[in-house]
């Protein structure tokens, strides 16, 4: 039984070389630096919409509750 490499020993390296380079392209990295993946990121992040801005009306309703109770301390005591 003859193995593929002993009758084709110039097909079997281009294969082997071809394997080799498809391995080391899967190790490489698309940024130079982690700046570089972090800006990618964020930028992928607010185009998903996970940045959104919340529009909470909770702050604005405990102002005007506070401002309305004191108002009423003061027209009450005063």
């Amino acid at each position: 039984m003859e193995s593929i490499s002993q009758r084709n020993p110039q097909a079997a390296l281009m294969s082997l070389e071809a394997a080799a380079a498809s391995a080391r392209g899967g190790f490489g990295c698309l940024f130079s630096t982690s700046d570089e993946y972090e800006l990618a990121l964020i930028s992928a992040r607010r185009a998903e919409g996970r940045y959104g801005r919340t529009h909470s009306r909770l702050p604005m309703s405990l102002f005007v509750g506070c401002t309305l109770l004191v108002a009423a301390i003061v027209l009450l005591l005063g």
